[in-house]
């Protein structure tokens, strides 16, 4: 049994920016699916036209995964080793509300993964939301609560969540 008191990784939010339709679009779709252990990908669409950039409002131009449970943890355990590598995070990429987001360069460095020129090499950005138990009464729809502000999660407890659980080092 968990305590209430305790953070946990409720949604971990993975996304890559591609930028164009067609086959750059598709390999970015199969790159995170296998990556998120066989997820399917959604696409992003664009919100506004830019002609500087040859993108027009409602073009598919990327994709994103949600992960939950235990394939939110696995895939944020591994991404967190493969950032931590070379970066440490830094006490601005958490927010108030104690969630955090990183970027990965390349997929080429995740383990299994390898560069073929075919396909090139796609950067993602990863999201992660950080809860204590009983936040679900403020969004459900039967009985709907006020949100207890002792179910708040500060960005002090998330900083230290992540130092305890994942052993990264944050500045």
């Amino acid at each position: 049994m968990t305590d209430m008191k305790t953070p946990y990784v409720a949604k971990v939010v993975v996304h890559m920016g591609v930028g164009e339709a067609g086959e750059r679009l598709v390999n970015a779709e199969n790159i995170m699916s296998a990556l998120t252990e066989g997820s399917k990908p959604l696409r992003s669409y664009a919100k506004n036209t830019l002609p500087a950039f040859g993108i027009r409002r409602g073009q598919p131009i990327g994709c994103k995964v949600t992960l939950r449970g235990t394939k939110a943890q696995n895939f944020l355990t591994m991404a967190l080793k493969t950032y931590a590598i070379e970066h440490v995070l830094h006490q601005r990429q958490f927010d108030a509300t104690g969630n955090f987001a990183f970027g990965i360069e390349e997929h080429t460095d995740f383990p299994g993964q390898a560069y073929d020129p075919k396909i090139g090499i796609y950067g993602m950005d990863i999201m992660v939301v950080v809860e204590k138990k009983g936040t679900r009464t403020a969004r459900r729809k039967i009985q709907q609560k006020k949100f207890n502000t002792k179910l708040h999660v500060t960005r002090e407890e998330s900083m230290k969540f992540v130092t305890e659980t994942y052993g990264i080092e944050v500045e």
